[in-house]
């Protein structure tokens, strides 16, 4: 199997791929703001690379519990600023976190190769724009949720995200989109409960075995984290580390994270262990 999007062509079994988070938003839960400029979010690319990150994901619109929703335009504005110049900067394989498909087609058109979705919905209008620029495109379950609530699911959460990504990817399937263009994400703290997400997280192994396509995590430093181990700031890096360790042994092929120099050398030893 492989992920493949505009310029990249990932092999699939043999490694765990570091996609990098960088907010360049000014709410960011992590980093408050940090990289809210071109020349330090440039500065920020540069040493995710070096430390190890596949993909450098760029996300304009915060998701954070309590996060104000920007417009298509505000985001579209606030990507202009760093897209081109990012890319520029590092050539790197470049993700950008929307789920608007203006700003989707903006990002493919100036150095874009990845559409990271988390709008937990199947658009149309989205996948015509995957397809047309032939990105790769992440997938999200949310239930139909967000970071701000959760909802029962009457035959389980495992159950509905499986029913949730046969359905995406059949839907993908009929606007000509090749399942390796798709990677999906489980969706940690979208719609769920702690319990709910520790439950999904649990049957990753279940979840990746179902589909034929790339599996990304992206629970970095989030609140299952911090309920978990009791940490904030740098210190959830170490239940991350952990809860990622278990994401490769249950079939991830791609993690979303903050840190990326400890989580990509966790990476490789948790490759030497499930894949290798």
């Amino acid at each position: 199997m492989r992920f493949r999007g505009k310029g990249f062509d990932f092999e699939l079994g043999k490694k765990t791929y570091i996609m990098g988070i960088l907010n360049v938003t000014p709410d960011s839960f992590f980093d408050g703001g940090l990289y809210n400029n071109p020349h330090s979010a440039c500065g920020r690319a540069v040493k995710m690379l070096q430390e190890g990150a596949d993909i450098i994901d760029i996300g304009a619109q915060s998701t954070r519990p309590g996060h104000k929703l920007l417009s298509q335009n505000e985001e579209l504005e606030i990507i202009k600023s760093y897209l081109p110049l990012i890319y520029e900067k590092t050539g790197a394989v470049i993700s950008v976190d929307t789920f608007y498909p203006e700003v989707a087609a903006y990002a493919a058109l100036n150095g874009a190769a990845v559409v990271n979705d988390v709008s937990g919905i199947f658009n149309p209008q989205m996948a015509q724009t995957v397809r047309k620029y032939g990105m790769g495109w992440v997938i999200t379950h949310t239930g139909g949720g967000n970071s701000d609530t959760v909802r029962e699911y009457s035959g389980g959460v495992t159950a509905d995200i499986i029913d949730f990504f046969e359905s995406s990817l059949e839907k993908c399937g009929e606007y000509g989109i090749s399942r390796e263009n798709i990677a999906l994400d489980i969706g940690i703290g979208f719609g769920k409960t702690y319990e709910q997400n520790i439950e999904a997280l649990k049957n990753l192994n279940v979840i990746s075995q179902s589909v034929n396509c790339a599996v990304l995590t992206a629970l970095s430093a989030k609140r299952m984290v911090a309920e978990a181990t009791g940490a904030e700031g740098y210190d959830r890096v170490y239940g991350t580390v952990a809860a990622n360790t278990a994401a490769v042994a249950g079939g991830t092929d791609i993690l979303r994270v903050h840190h990326i120099k400890e989580n990509a050398l966790a990476a490789k030893m948790a490759d030497a262990l499930y894949r290798l």
